[in-house]
């Protein structure tokens, strides 16, 4: 299938949530013998018009990101390369309305993939990317909601998680430096207050804690410990590939969620699978909760004192390096999932 991309943004050139979900499945459909190409703002140095890399084409239809330049360039790129289905993110919402214009005029579907609203995306324009489209796809229920507010149709949507490394996960050896866990990127939606918070309550217990991730508030984050008094029983590790997190997170055994701000989360993911108890304190603009709900090794907070509680209460859990229950959350599963609303978009359009 040929399968055309539509984001202005990649992760080469701004990465966040959005373009990372949108290069992974880029590359996974590559990988799974799919013809992938990706329109966009060009981000490779040079005068050349495209660039592969991984399996998949990148296109550059402008120099430099310009929203309204690129939506109404975008439908020329489509018509050169000819896709069978238009996949476009949701930010900017302008290039969406350029795909649908191309997909009228190539009678092919555009599937809209919705992360999270960027600043300066107007909500008139949102919604009217979100509507039209064959399918909507949705990393959580929290965003599926914010999608059908818009007025998409319940069956026009469709939830496809992030995903992981599900081998990698149990063969990974086991790293045991820390009891308990923080992981994200640590930005002003981090939160990680609350978890220091939690573990300031528990300073009488005997426990070892790292941060995994870096970002513009790891400064701030360090000092937040060091003013509680717990930074000598916290190790901030920076950014880690999977292969080296995975080890530390089966050898831990509870991993806390606290992020103001997630569309899906995926750290969390990634330690459950690796045996850790998860405890989420709910945030109203998180979907972290979606995970641990009727999660036997998974308990919901709404504070920094409730959290240090189930912490406290997760010594009652045996220690585990791997559950089986979220093997479904595997790359080629969930890509497996893309391939499925691709194919149903595709049937779908030939009855109209």
């Amino acid at each position: 299938m040929r399968i055309a991309f539509v984001s202005m943004f990649t992760e080469q050139l701004r990465a966040d949530g959005a373009t990372r979900r949108m290069r992974r499945v880029a590359e996974r459909l590559a990988a799974h013998g799919h013809d992938v190409s990706v329109l966009c703002a060009q981000w490779w140095e040079g005068d050349v018009p495209e660039f592969e890399q991984e399996g998949v084409n990148y296109v550059a239809v402008t120099e430099t990101p310009s929203a309204t330049t690129f939506a109404s360039k975008v439908p020329f790129a489509l018509r050169r390369v000819k896709p069978d289905v238009i996949h476009a993110t949701n930010s900017p919402p302008t290039q969406v309305t350029g795909a649908k214009t191309a997909a009228r005029l190539l009678r092919v579907p555009v599937v809209v993939d919705w992360w999270a609203e960027r600043e300066g995306d107007s909500r008139g324009a949102s919604k009217r990317a979100a509507r039209g489209a064959k399918r909507v796809v949705t990393p959580s229920q929290m965003v599926k909601t914010t999608v059908r507010e818009f007025g998409v149709s319940e069956d026009a949507v469709r939830v496809v998680p992030e995903s992981i490394d599900f081998d990698l996960i149990r063969e990974a050896e086991t790293d045991d430096r820390a009891d308990i866990l923080y992981s994200r990127h640590l930005d002003q939606y981090a939160n990680v207050e609350s978890f220091f918070l939690a573990l300031a309550e528990l300073r009488d217990k005997d426990w070892r804690a790292a941060v995994v991730g870096d970002g513009p508030e790891r400064a701030q984050a360090e000092q937040t410990a060091a003013d509680l008094r717990i930074d000598d029983r916290v190790e901030f590790l920076g950014e880690l590939p999977p292969e080296e997190f995975v080890p530390i997170m089966k050898g831990a055994h509870v991993f806390a969620q606290t992020a103001a701000v997630e569309p899906f989360a995926t750290p969390l993911l990634w330690a459950l699978a690796s045996g850790c108890v998860g405890i989420v304190e709910y945030q109203a603009r998180s979907s972290a909760h979606e995970l641990v709900v009727n999660c036997d090794r998974g308990a919901r907070v709404t504070s920094p004192q409730e959290l240090a509680d189930e912490i406290s209460a997760a010594a009652g859990h045996s220690q585990e390096s791997l559950n089986e229950a979220f093997a479904s959350y595997d790359h080629d599963d969930v890509i497996r999932r893309y391939e499925t609303i691709y194919e149903d978009a595709v049937d779908d359009y030939g009855f109209f």
